[in-house]
């Protein structure tokens, strides 16, 4: 049995938080360039030209590369081998979260309840999603999600029937819907099957992938390409200003379902797409 002291887990998700709000991450900062180069629109390459400068000019300052540091989505994978000693495991991620946000001077979205809207005034607490893996190991992925790619995410149940057809069109319709709204050019993580509360988990995840990171199913790394192809074709453009480039990914992400059932979600994430990833 591996002993992890939980004060390690909350340094290193203190320094994710300040780093991943400030530094965009090298795949997407490429990605960006990328779409510089084939976008067809003037003012689209200017746009994207802009975000490239502003992604600079953040990680050279140290400053925020966008306003909205968003809601701390942290996936945490623990091998069965390893005991967390110290505090609760949860009271650590949330501390972490707790010291980055206020050490980085980042701002403090969320509220203690959904209705009565008051600020929890650091952040916390955040979005956790644990997982029991095999082994001795721990590793922690941050992702700050911002509100208003955040607030397009949209699930339904399809009918078996509908098939991939059904699938495509219903990302479409969440994309075009969506519009300028999540800053694109975005990134669109599909889930695709398990249940409904946990097709939704399987769209977000999907986010956690690098951009150039396909599907290991072949049958689904052709459908992230034609999907691909399908949104930046809707002509959204950067910043919804029209354009040939909507998206720079799409990543899928499955789990096996009813046989009376097709769950999908959509979730999307802004063209900052900021991550953060540590092994313990």
């Amino acid at each position: 049995m591996r002993r992890v002291e939980a004060e390690r887990i909350t340094a290193a998700v203190e320094q994710m938080c300040m780093e991943a709000a400030v530094d965009l991450p090298k795949d997407v900062e490429s990605a960006l360039k990328q779409a510089r180069e084939r976008e067809q629109s003037p003012l689209g390459r200017k746009i994207l030209g802009d975000l490239l400068r502003n992604a600079e000019e953040a990680r050279k300052r140290r400053l925020p590369i966008c306003q909205d540091t968003g809601t701390a989505v942290v996936w945490i994978q623990v091998g069965q081998e390893v005991h967390i000693v110290g505090r609760d495991l949860r009271d650590a991620i949330n501390e972490g979260v707790r010291r980055g946000y206020d050490r980085g001077h980042l701002r403090k979205s969320i509220v203690r309840d959904p209705l009565r809207r008051e600020n929890t005034g650091d952040n916390t607490p955040a979005s956790i999603h644990y997982e029991i893996v095999p082994g001795t190991g721990v590793r922690i992925r941050l992702l700050p999600k911002g509100g208003g790619c955040e607030n397009m995410s949209r699930m339904t149940v399809l009918r078996p029937g509908d098939g991939v057809e059904g699938v495509k069109k219903f990302v479409l319709e969440v994309v075009e819907a969506a519009g300028s709204k999540p800053c694109p050019p975005v990134v669109v993580g599909v889930g695709i099957g398990g249940t409904a509360d946990e097709v939704m988990w399987l769209a977000k995840r999907a986010l956690f992938r690098a951009l150039g990171d396909n599907h290991p199913d072949r049958f689904y790394a052709e459908l992230e390409q034609e999907l691909l192809a399908l949104v930046n074709n809707t002509g959204i453009g950067p910043q919804g200003l029209g354009g040939t480039v909507t998206a720079l990914g799409v990543k899928v992400e499955v789990a096996p379902c009813h046989i009376t059932a097709l769950p999908v979600a959509v979730c999307l994430n802004c063209h900052v797409a900021r991550m953060g990833e540590v092994s313990l």
